[in-house]
């Protein structure tokens, strides 16, 4: 259950393109349980029929809390073509989801008792870089894969100018 940090210095070994899912709620009304209670409940759903289903897309995801208030799920995607499928797919959760939430604002039965967010980012291959010193596979490493930081270089700006063999390709096209 609890992974083993690797020794040193390592590195995500994403390539291409990395999409990022910031998605979350804020409860504005700690009394209002049985408002906020079912949001949360259908985040955890959410993620363990993305986590039965591999194809959908979703590589790894971390449950964080700002604060008291606020919870959120970072999502490492493998492609946004793959993250907007999910979330418009009919047979899939979220979109029932959304349709009740829609259904309740409609008939202005929503009273501000959970607020809900998403960003979603796509990072462009040389935008993004990470380092991890004495952990296990965390957040983008996880999602990608982990290698020594000496395979795409000992500095930020050197993790920044890696390419892998299609990036670069793509950049002399380009």
């Amino acid at each position: 259950m609890f992974a083993k940090p690797v020794p040193g210095r390592t590195t995500a070994d994403g390539e291409g393109d990395v999409v990022v899912l910031l998605i979350g709620m804020r409860i504005n009304r700690f009394r209002a349980v049985h408002q906020w209670l079912p949001v949360m409940v259908s985040m955890i759903r959410m993620l363990r029929e993305l986590d039965r289903d591999p194809g959908r897309g979703l590589l790894e995801h971390v449950l964080l809390t700002a604060s008291p208030r606020t919870y959120y799920v970072v999502q490492y995607w493998e492609s946004k073509e793959k993250l907007y499928a999910y979330a418009s797919s009919p047979e899939m959760f979220h979109h029932r989801v959304w349709g009740i939430v829609n259904r309740k604002e409609r008939a202005g039965k929503v009273r501000g008792h959970v607020g809900l967010w998403h960003e979603a980012y796509v990072v462009p291959e040389g935008s993004y870089e990470s380092i991890y010193f004495d952990m296990p596979a965390f957040g983008l490493a996880k999602a990608h894969g982990q290698v020594p930081v000496e395979r795409r270089g000992r500095y930020a700006r050197d993790r920044f100018a890696y390419r892998s063999e299609a990036g670069a390709a793509e950049k002399r096209a380009g």
